[in-house]
């Protein structure tokens, strides 16, 4: 008599298939990659075969809108940084009455409408707003400026970078901190040659997110700054624009243009590895 160990004897030359589950499970993700990736594909290929993207680079509504872009966007990044990330802080190491509320309420722009947002951004700081009127007073107005883009993007932008980098921190080893500055290490050197080395990963995948909201932001922007060529019309404004006014390969060239700069950061952060470990050797 012959006993098998370990559960019942394998069958030997025998190949598995899938169940109608599995194929099920299968069909369905095709499904639903095809739905995400075709459309974007055939925007781009569009644009591309048709020749409309280096005739729209040569025009000028779409350099400036383009140019417009890129530069709101850079300040709006930097601005991101310089104060999120000391509330991102913040939010991940000081606990207080509150607390929860007051993340929720830093978060609350993700889940705003952006008509929402911009008239938001009306009632502070148009000419009747809360701070507005002072501004006013001073001889200083806000909405529809370059300076109105530029807090529109901040605003719904923000939150995505604060939400990251509050994760990185909060997952941190706290003995690593403490390990640097019972080495003599300062405060200043911890966050710079610790927290922040530990936490990049996290605070560049909210970098991206980001930049990618604030490059592609349109409602609050329309609502807030309005869409004025050469000083409040960013890209995705000129996409609107020229598709209202029939101009359809100018359209197409903007859209392929927004596509293609938010995929190449993506594969850039995915490729390039710059989210790998960084030397956290300190010397003092």
């Amino acid at each position: 008599m012959t006993t098998h160990v370990g559960g019942p004897p394998r069958a030997h030359g025998r190949t598995t298939t899938p169940g109608l589950a599995g194929v099920s499970v299968i069909v369905v993700a095709v499904i639903g990659g095809l739905f995400l990736i075709v459309p974007v594909v055939a925007l781009v290929v569009r644009s591309l075969v048709e020749g409309a993207l280096s005739v729209a680079l040569t025009t000028p509504a779409i350099v400036d809108a383009l140019v417009l872009s890129l530069s709101t966007t850079s300040i709006s990044l930097a601005v991101v940084v310089l104060v999120g990330t000391p509330l991102a802080f913040f939010l991940a190491r000081r606990r207080f009455p509150g607390a929860g509320l007051l993340d929720a309420a830093v978060n609350v722009p993700i889940v705003l409408p952006p008509s929402v947002a911009g008239l938001a951004l009306l009632l502070v700081f148009g000419r009747f707003g809360v701070i507005g009127q002072t501004l006013e007073a001073f001889g200083i107005s806000i909405p529809f400026t370059t300076a109105a883009v530029i807090l529109a993007q901040i605003f719904v932008a923000a939150p995505f970078y604060v939400l990251a980098a509050r994760t990185g921190l909060a997952g941190m080893d706290r003995e690593i901190e403490d390990a640097a500055r019972v080495d003599g290490a300062s405060e200043g050197q911890v966050f710079r040659l610790v927290m922040v080395p530990l936490a990049w990963p996290a605070l560049l995948a909210g970098l991206v997110m980001c930049w990618a909201r604030a490059m592609g932001e349109f409602g609050a922007t329309i609502m807030f700054a309005g869409s004025v060529p050469g000083r409040t019309q960013t890209l995705p404004l000129a996409v609107y624009a020229e598709f209202g006014a029939g101009e359809l390969d100018a359209s197409l060239a903007a859209a392929a243009i927004l596509v293609i700069a938010a995929f190449g950061v993506l594969v850039a952060v995915r490729f390039l590895r710059w989210g790998r470990p960084i030397d956290t050797r300190i010397e003092v």
